[in-house]
């Protein structure tokens, strides 16, 4: 019955947030407080959602803090050059920006932190989507996937766990996954591509100079005139109207109700921005890599560090309090947006555990596979790495189902690390899951609805990590 009921909640939890029926957070909190009870275990509701914000609770702090911090960088223009020179480089071709935005993500992410990267992405992407009024979903649909197969590095976080799962060493399931890996990540650029042709058929391409001279009521219209010719045009109006979706080429929506309004200042290159702390970049540039490199060598706790940083950016680039009082509430709206998410998605997690449900699904998986398909148990990890990393945190897969799938594997003579290497296959779709914090720092800075960006990435996202697991098996690493 836990499992019927465990798959029942995800089931409307997802349907309710992807036809706007509900809005995440209350779809987060009503969904499973409602099956809690139909469980009979409502008396327990508080323990497990008590239980479920202590374990989310210092996430939630990190990201509040992270958003401060990275706000503030933004503010004091850290992250301009990185704009103009993707613009540049770029040369306001919408094929050539989606391209960006996947590599601009997948070196990001070599930090570890998908919170990180998604905020560094989106600071430096979102003014050229907005200003080509390119679909944010497409923004942020390459940049979750694409950081889904970096978040494979042995310090990201699923490849440690395996190993710690699995008692094996991190290196010896990473290294031999590289090439797979990178097939996938050619995957995700060859996606960018694809997605790129449909924005630029859609809207054509600027030059870089028209881009930057171009009052905010100047746009696109057509894709059949002149690419590098401007054309005074009325501004389309919502997210799925006619002008932004005619001629889309197959790409879903602009990104929610701010998703078409791109009415708004340019303000990620307006070089007179009063926020502007010109004499204080490279300190402002070194506290990041400094920040980064504690991160990735795991000096102090993620938290601390953020928690540190944010008070350090905000004392030294404003060191009046109406200045950082300013920045605060600048930002404010943001911190609430993610951090609530976050809590709100605590309830979640802590039923869907707190049940049992969690455990009596994943049982559920495992006992259906037949047992002629034992000798191929790294296969069928792969494939359950996918629903299952979606459905449930890394914890709960790595550390309950992965070790049952190896004792599985290990009697039909397949090896813990093909088990272990095959069950990172799933990560690409895993950092879509509404049980990821970091994506909500995605769609919340991004001005997307998460049922959109579901949407839209879900399918993109399952299609890399099955090109992931079949490079792999064709490589003979799994």
């Amino acid at each position: 019955m836990l499992t019927i009921l465990g798959f029942a909640m995800i089931a409307t939890f997802l349907v309710l947030i992807m036809t706007k029926k509900m809005s995440p957070i209350a779809a987060l909190v009503l969904i499973p407080a409602l099956f809690c009870v139909a469980v009979g275990q409502g008396a327990k509701l508080g323990d497990y959602v008590i239980e479920g914000v202590g374990n989310l609770a210092p996430t939630a702090a990190m990201l509040m803090f992270a958003i401060v911090y990275f706000g503030v960088m933004i503010d004091v223009g850290l992250f301009d050059p990185i704009v103009r020179g993707i613009l540049r480089f770029c040369k306001a071709d919408p094929m050539r920006i989606v391209i960006g935005t996947a590599l601009l993500a997948a070196i990001v992410s070599l930090d570890g932190d998908g919170s990180t990267t998604f905020m560094i992405t989106v600071s430096a992407m979102y003014p050229l989507y907005k200003r080509l009024k390119m679909s944010l979903v497409v923004m942020t649909g390459v940049a979750a996937t694409a950081n889904g197969v970096m978040n494979t590095l042995p310090w990201g976080g699923p490849t440690a766990r395996a190993a710690t799962a699995l008692k094996v060493d991190a290196a010896d399931i990473f290294v031999p996954m590289i090439p797979a890996l990178a097939v996938g990540l050619l995957a995700v650029i060859l996606l960018a591509w694809v997605l790129g042709r449909r924005e630029r058929r859609r809207l054509g391409t600027l030059t870089l100079d028209e881009v930057l001279v171009t009052e905010p009521e100047t746009v696109l219209v057509g894709a059949g005139g002149a690419p590098d010719r401007l054309t005074k045009a009325p501004r389309a109006t919502g997210a799925g109207g006619a002008e932004a979706a005619g001629g889309a080429g197959g790409v879903e929506g602009a990104g929610g109700p701010e998703g078409g309004a791109a009415d708004e200042e340019f303000k990620g290159l307006d070089p007179d921005r009063p926020t502007l702390r010109p004499k204080l970049y490279w300190f402002n540039a070194g506290l990041t890599v400094a920040l980064l490199a504690a991160m990735i060598l795991e000096l102090m706790p993620i938290p601390v560090l953020f928690l540190i940083g944010a008070a350090l950016a905000l004392t030294v680039n404003f060191p009046h309090m109406p200045d950082q009082r300013a920045r605060i509430a600048a930002h404010a709206d943001n911190v609430l947006n993610v951090s609530g998410m976050v809590f709100a998605a605590a309830v979640f997690t802590g039923v869907l555990t707190g049940t049992g449900m969690v455990e009596h699904m994943a049982d559920w998986l495992v006992g259906a596979i037949p047992d002629g398909m034992g000798p191929h148990m790294a296969l069928v990890t792969g494939l359950l790495s996918l629903p299952l990393t979606y459905f449930m945190s890394n914890d709960g897969f790595y550390f309950g189902v992965l070790p049952v799938l190896a004792e599985a594997g290990a009697a039909h003579g397949v090896s813990p690390l093909e088990i272990a290497r095959a069950s990172i296959a799933g990560q690409p779709l895993h950092m879509s899951s509404p049980l990821v914090p970091a994506v909500y720092v995605l769609v919340g800075m991004a001005k997307v609805e998460f049922g959109d960006h579901t949407r839209f990435t879900v399918k993109w996202a399952v299609l890399t990590s099955l090109v992931v697991l079949a490079a792999g098996i064709l490589f003979g690493i799994i």
